[in-house]
């Protein structure tokens, strides 16, 4: 029996991308902004503490909701490999070229052997009047249009007012993280096509080895 088979687009609730800023089917806007992590067990009692209690404050400070999404992903090493097989291919002295190929097995064999996870840390910001519940899911509330306030986008102009507030919280964002000491930037659109990408094929290696 032959069955009717959906695009995956129809499943997911993002309409386009546009200037970085994720439109969604029913007109609303989310950023995505990147940051990274803090050792806190590098720092001493005292500043481990201060650091968290800055924390608290300033998602006590916000007056709109967001959401934190960690995203775990086995590291590519294949990069890594490709460039030292450059240079063993170059390497002229005998011992140093042993010496390579041995750590290049050495590091296929290690990785191989131990999942070497990189942890990514995103903040979902959205615009949106409408109130949002916890939950385990990747992106899952902040993407769901269930019991949402839909908001229209009528033109160009309605567009670039709307991601106007919406980047006003961006910046809210961005400040209170570097008060806790935590960079952060807003994505832009391939970084966010990038991202769900990783979200939707979760089995798939990195795409083609771009070396620098």
């Amino acid at each position: 029996m032959a069955l009717n088979a959906k695009a995956t687009q129809e499943f997911v609730p993002i309409k386009e991308v546009r200037d970085g800023v994720i439109v969604l089917k029913g007109g609303e806007l989310r950023a995505i902004v990147l940051a990274n992590s803090v050792n806190l067990s590098l720092k001493s009692d005292d500043e481990q503490k201060a650091t968290i209690l800055q924390f608290q404050n300033f998602l006590n400070t916000l007056d709109f909701e967001i959401q934190i999404s960690v995203q775990s992903r086995r590291l590519d090493i294949r990069p890594y490999l490709a460039l030292l097989e450059d240079r063993e291919k170059v390497q002229s002295e005998p011992l140093l070229k042993l010496q390579t190929q041995e750590y290049i097995e050495f590091i296929r064999k290690f990785t191989e052997d131990v999942s070497i996870m990189t942890k990514s840390f995103f903040i979902v910001v959205p615009y949106t009047h409408t109130t949002l519940k916890s939950d385990s899911g990747i992106f899952k509330n902040l993407f769901s249009r269930k019991n949402k306030e839909e908001i229209k986008i009528e033109n160009q102009e309605d567009f670039e007012e709307k991601r106007s507030q919406l980047e006003e919280r961006v910046s809210v964002i961005e400040q209170g993280l570097s008060r806790c000491g935590i960079k952060s930037a807003q994505l832009g659109t391939e970084e966010v096509v990038e991202v769900f990408y990783k979200v939707f094929n979760p089995g798939e290696i990195e795409g083609k080895i771009k070396l620098e």
